[in-house]
């Protein structure tokens, strides 16, 4: 590979940086019982934290001010409360806390009880009760904590118990019912629901669709009104249904000819309608869908990453949304058009995004994969970064993205790829991965670096591997399985060794693995070995770069520092940044900083070759 030289803008107020500075909306959520009062988590002081959010004047007012930062939090129906995990220096393990929201101390819900995970939290719609689930090693426990009509908290009453993973929790208006999503019979991540007793703890009714699985929403606000939206996998994608948890009665809502996944969002507040997002090629669209009319009408609302949609008053939906060419904002659409009629709540100006281009290659046994292409003005072909988005259980969307942005301002392509694994492509696209972690995705990896270079994109011996989470271990794993493709890797808070992965990480990630692997690692060690990059270490062959959270419970410090050590014994280059926080760092100026690092990196890689 001939040596290439870029110079990397490491000025102050390079675009790149002033991008990144931009504050930006990370989530938004409306008290349903009080539309004046919402919450945001953003960053406009340089950290993501909560916020106290005035919907009518766009106000915010910051209420946690933790060192790492916070990225989630639940609002109380009436507005009243702000739910945080208060964990140390990010780590995702400790005790669920409240706010007032006018700002204030905050308080510990389960002052008595051991620090856990924080599985999910569900409130009763009349503020009565509210539902939370822990992992430990014990596995999930879900307890029920009811709430006076001063808003005084009561004990955690321990309501149930599972040794597997569990995917959801909800509760009634009454909180006479909880409803949860279990893995008890599919032994994998296909869920199933229970609905149980909250008084006695009994079972009352259950859905389970074999071979498929099952996702509980929102019950109908309407009160007294036991049916629930769900969404199930039975015909290969996911599509609405509408569960009684009470009688057991299921409807499955006729859908057939669209094409990709249709999912239940919301209800309409006299529960005669639900929202529902179509995500089609990593293209949403939202559509309204009037229950006894049977209509389905289409909305034409701008497009983009939709995070978050929700029925508003006065004939509005709510949502959160971003594309390539513009920071995330939300925004209040016409309930029956889908036009944007007003912002709502907006970050920072930023200068403006390189619109993405959606993509299809092929990869093995006849998959095709959808990506995202952006590439910098000029003519290619290009060095190039191949962006593997974590989970694996997520998918890459037409999105705001700094991060792409400072290379493509540096003269670098970027596809961002739905490896197999990625969510809304179907059932069996998802999950064919399970048992075999790693194998279709580095596959996948491999046919985009053969796309890029059929197609002009990408120059051969300038092709990079960057990812965070799963996508750093399949930045890891691609470099050690097929290593002459690489110049070089980037990843952030990766997995490098599943055992140790299973030892050392917080509970709901456990599960999770044994569900993914379909058992522990002494149970199939054979597989675990298999799919773990610190296996391939010696056959690595391109520079290596690591930044990884000191703090992070998801992807725990050992593993990695254990594949730091056997690099470094077979003579490979590997540079590891260590920062002190959990899994990714919140703040502005660290992620300038992390991202400098990764500019550099290539930059020297390139001109080294």
């Amino acid at each position: 590979m001939a040596a290439m030289v870029i110079e990397i803008d490491t000025s102050d107020d390079a675009p790149w940086k002033q991008r990144f500075r931009a504050w930006t909306v990370a989530s938004a959520y409306v008290a349903p019982r009080d539309h004046a009062r919402g919450i945001a988590v953003t960053n406009a002081t340089g950290l993501q934290q909560i916020y106290a959010w005035d919907v009518s004047s766009a106000e915010l007012r910051q209420l946690t001010f933790a060192p790492a930062g916070k990225v989630s939090a639940a609002l109380s129906p009436d507005g009243r409360h702000v739910y945080y995990l208060d964990d140390e220096q990010g780590n995702e393990i400790g005790h669920l806390a409240r706010i007032p929201y006018e700002g204030g101390e905050a308080e510990d819900m389960t002052p008595d009880m051991p620090p856990y995970a924080l599985a999910d939290v569900a409130f009763s719609l009349d503020g009565s009760r509210l539902a939370v689930a822990t992992a430990t090693r014990e596995g999930h426990v879900t307890y029920l904590l009811d709430t006076s009509a001063d808003g005084a908290m009561g004990e955690p009453r321990r309501l149930f118990h599972t040794e597997r993973l569990m995917r959801g929790l909800q509760l009634s208006n009454d909180g006479a019912i909880v409803v949860l999503g279990l893995t008890e019979r599919s032994q994998s991540t296909d869920g199933e629901l229970v609905a149980v007793d909250a008084a006695t703890g009994e079972r009352i009714q259950e859905l389970y669709d074999e071979g498929a699985s099952i996702s509980a929403g929102d019950f109908s606000p309407v009160d007294g009104d036991t049916r629930l939206f769900c969404a199930t996998t039975a015909s290969g994608v996911r599509r609405p249904l509408i569960w009684d948890a009470t009688t057991g009665e299921r409807s499955d809502l006729p859908f057939g000819d669209v094409a990709g996944e249709l999912v239940p969002v919301d209800w309409s507040e006299d529960g005669a309608k639900l929202l529902l997002m179509q995500i089609h090629n990593a293209v949403q669209r939202l559509a309204v869908y009037d229950l006894a009319a049977e209509r389905l009408t289409w909305l034409d609302h701008p497009s983009g990453l939709m995070v978050s949609a929700d029925f508003a008053e006065d004939g509005e939906i709510y949502a959160l949304l971003s594309d390539s060419t513009a920071a995330a904002r939300v925004v209040a659409l016409d309930a029956v058009s889908g036009q944007e009629r007003r912002t709502l709540l907006r970050g920072g100006d930023a200068p403006t995004g390189t619109k993405w281009r959606s993509v299809t290659y092929p990869s093995t046994e006849g998959a095709d994969i959808q990506a995202w292409l952006a590439t910098p003005p000029g003519d290619g072909p290009f060095p190039t970064i191949i962006n593997i988005h974590g989970g694996p259980t997520a998918a890459a969307f037409d999105q705001f993205a700094p991060l792409t942005e400072s290379w493509l301002d540096h003269g670098f392509a970027s596809l961002a790829i739905n490896y197999r694994g990625s969510t809304t492509f179907g059932y069996e696209f998802e999950n064919c991965i399970r048992g075999n972690l790693g194998m279709w995705e580095v596959d996948d990896l491999a046919a985009a670096y053969d796309w890029l270079v059929a197609e002009g994109v990408a120059v051969p011996e300038q092709v990079f591997l960057m990812g965070g989470s799963y996508g750093g271990y399949l930045t890891l794993l691609g470099l050690g399985m097929r290593p002459e493709l690489w110049a070089g890797g980037m990843a952030t808070v990766a997995i490098a060794d599943w055992k140790l992965m299973y030892e050392d990480q917080a509970e709901t990630l456990r599960q999770y693995q044994v569900a993914l692997f379909g058992g522990t690692p002494d149970e199939l060690s054979e597989q675990h070995e298999k799919s773990s990059p610190v296996t391939y270490a010696d056959r690595v062959r391109a520079p290596l770069q690591v930044i990884q959270g000191s703090n992070d419970t998801r992807c725990p410090a050992r593993q990695l520092r254990v594949y730091e050590e056997k690099m470094r014994e077979l003579g490979k280059e590997v540079d590891v940044i260590w920062f002190d926080a959990g899994h990714g760092s919140y703040a502005i100026e660290q992620t300038i900083e992390h991202q400098q690092e990764r500019l550099l990196f290539a930059s020297r890689v390139l001109a080294d070759a």
